[in-house]
């Protein structure tokens, strides 16, 4: 049994560890408010894009489709991009977007495709490289932004773009959390090229009439769906972040919880083994006096 001593140092202890995780619980809070406005922000703009995108490829068909709508006419490489934090104290955040992503690439690979991967997020890279570390092409930490921006989808854009363009991927998916609630952050699948059109949207009536683009439907599209691409990550990136804190503050709320929970019981104890040795004295001083 521990002594008294050690019993006093392991509560203080914890209860420094407790004074942590409230610590990194309310910081987490502060920045939540900020991170889930960005996250909604985002999602009007890359949802117009798409609708965008969508309503041109109405008119764009054969031949003439840009390829990186129509896609390469084959799905036999595959690149994955998976964009997690570089943090981790945020429960399963990290580890059900690389779940996800693992369970894809398992089967792919079990199908015959050949797989390649870009870790966006420093945990993204940690968990992967175990397996699959000879697949990982390209890695890109959170940490070396300040703020989140575009400036931190663009490398990530433009690597994609070039293994496309180079031939090195037919399929394109990125995988990233979608930010519910404070408690809920839903790993999600999204298709990147081929690009993904189906946006729900009903056409617009003209009447008869219709539209004539100037420059053509084939070259604006040309412009946009690159810039789209650094649109989808940006947002998912932003989704990320939102999901991150929400998932790092209910971890720590919990931390602080149990780290109250084992302060009582150690406490009990502590109070328990104080008396009995004090009975014990007691008992020995009475001893003692008898004897004389």
């Amino acid at each position: 049994m521990a002594s008294l001593k050690e019993m006093r140092n392991r509560i203080g202890s914890v209860k420094a560890t407790q004074k942590i995780t409230k610590a990194m619980q309310m910081v987490a809070a502060a920045k939540l408010k900020r991170a889930t406005e960005q996250a909604e922000n985002a999602r009007p703009y890359a949802a117009r894009m798409s609708a965008v995108i969508a309503n041109l490829a109405r008119g764009v068909t054969g031949d003439g489709a840009p390829k990186l709508l129509a896609g390469t006419g084959q799905d036999k490489k595959h690149l994955i991009v998976v964009a997690t934090a570089d943090k981790g104290l945020a429960g399963g955040f990290n580890s059900s977007i690389v779940r996800a992503a693992r369970e894809r690439i398992q089967f792919l690979v079990s199908e015959g495709k050949d797989v390649s991967i870009i870790a966006v997020g420093r945990k993204a890279n940690d968990q992967l490289r175990r397996l699959y570390g000879d697949k990982i092409i390209d890695r890109h930490l959170l940490s070396d932004h300040k703020v989140l921006s575009l400036a931190a989808a663009q490398p990530v854009a433009d690597r994609i773009l070039s293994e496309f363009e180079a031939g090195n991927a037919d399929v394109v998916t990125l995988f990233y959390s979608r930010y519910r609630s404070v408690i809920s952050q839903v790993p999600t699948a999204k298709q990147l090229i081929p690009a993904v059109v189906d946006d729900g949207s009903e056409p617009v009536d003209l009447a008869g009439a219709a539209y004539e683009y100037e420059p053509s439907e084939e070259a604006i599209l040309e412009t946009l769906l690159p810039r789209n691409i650094a649109v989808q990550i940006l947002a998912a990136l932003y989704e990320n972040q939102a999901g991150f804190f929400g998932a790092q503050m209910s971890a720590m709320d919990s931390a602080t919880r149990n780290a109250g929970d084992m302060i009582a019981a150690l406490t009990l104890s502590y109070n328990r083994q104080r008396q009995a040795q004090i009975t014990k004295e007691l008992i020995e001083i009475i001893s003692g006096a008898e004897a004389l």
